[in-house]
């Protein structure tokens, strides 16, 4: 990428005990993110984004949660080997967490300026006027009107979109070099979810943040980020600049992913295609690759062995036994002749 990075996550791994077993949650996950760069993480429920950035905020609850094995380095330092109060310093003045649901995460019988102005006071050493000074700033860099009286406001005062925005500035308080946020748009309509969206791009680019943005949904990746890692049953199955996912998407499951998104440029109508199946038991999963069940083009091989990731393209990875060029024969062939419906029998590799 050019630049030094910011962020290395290396060979990750969370898991879960519970009466039924030890779910493998997270299970190594490798990346790193550049100063500046907007990272996304795709993949349906369950496959472990979330749980990949509460490992990384060290946010995982004990017991049944624990962090097993890996490396979370950010500029340098292992996050994972920190005592608990030097992390406790480190978020929100170095890394910083949106949550997906703003009315759990704010605090009901807290003001909206409390809760701006804890963070600069305990992180920045700012007096309370300095730091009831910043809060007004912070609500007027996220876009809510009359901030200086909205301070002595209630979360339930707010609308969701208003609550998220609240939420985005607590987290950007401190100057964060690393801002992740996990599903934040997906409880809001969608034009107050393009509205928090573009509030990011914005912020990211006046104060120089790294994004690492959490979703299901590829379309907000396709209009903010710069590189996508595509996660499945807790492990990368896909990592690539952003225009290259979407033009040469090289693992069956990403396929899946674009072939269930409506196209506005399609010549004729076709039903979406649909992934079938359902995701492995993370108690129990496969031999081998994990969405084998699922694929349309699995392999006796892919029913012994996993796949590791391996080059497929500049910058671009993926974990699929099946030769990338074939998958780009299929895509091409698939795009000429309609999606087809989801009454087609599977198609094998060979």
């Amino acid at each position: 990428m050019g630049l030094a990075a910011l962020l290395e996550v290396k060979d990750l791994r969370t898991r879960f005990y519970t009466n039924d077993g030890v779910v493998r949650a997270v299970d190594g996950v490798s990346f790193d993110l550049a100063p500046g760069e907007a990272l996304g993480i795709v993949g349906e429920s369950g496959c472990g984004k979330s749980v990949t950035a509460l490992s990384i905020m060290r946010l995982i609850p004990q017991p049944p949660g624990r962090i097993e094995a890996g490396q979370v380095l950010l500029e340098g330092r292992d996050l994972l080997a920190l005592p608990p109060r030097e992390m406790e310093r480190v978020r929100a003045r170095h890394i910083a967490m949106v949550f997906q649901d703003p009315m759990t995460s704010l605090n009901p019988v807290l003001t909206i300026g409390r809760q701006l102005t804890e963070a600069p006071e305990l992180h920045l050493g700012l007096s309370p006027v300095k730091a009831r000074e910043r809060a007004v700033e912070l609500l007027r860099e996220v876009g809510i009107p009359g901030a200086d009286q909205r301070l002595s406001s209630y979360p339930h005062q707010f609308s969701g979109g208003m609550r998220q925005r609240v939420m985005i500035a607590i987290a950007i308080s401190c100057h964060p070099r690393v801002l992740i946020a996990d599903e934040p748009t997906t409880a809001l309509d969608v034009t107050i979810q393009a509205q928090i969206v573009d509030l990011v791009k914005r912020l990211r680019r006046e104060l120089g943040m790294a994004v690492m943005w959490i979703t299901h949904d590829l379309g907000i990746v396709a209009g903010l980020c710069d590189r996508v890692i595509v996660m499945y049953a807790g492990r990368i199955v896909e990592s690539a600049p952003v225009r290259d996912l979407y033009a040469r998407p090289a693992h069956p499951y990403t396929l899946g992913l674009m072939d269930s998104l409506p196209r506005l440029d399609e010549k004729h109508k076709a039903r979406l295609r649909t992934i079938p199946g359902l995701p492995p038991d993370l108690i129990h999963q496969p031999a081998g690759c994990a969405f084998a069940p699922r694929c349309r083009f699995v392999h006796d091989v892919c029913q012994r062995e996993k796949p590791d990731l391996r080059p497929v393209g500049p910058d671009h990875l993926a974990a699929c036994w099946l030769d990338p060029r074939v998958t780009a024969d299929l895509r091409r062939e698939m795009s000429s002749a309609g999606r087809g419906d989801e009454s087609e029998s599977p198609r094998q590799g060979g």
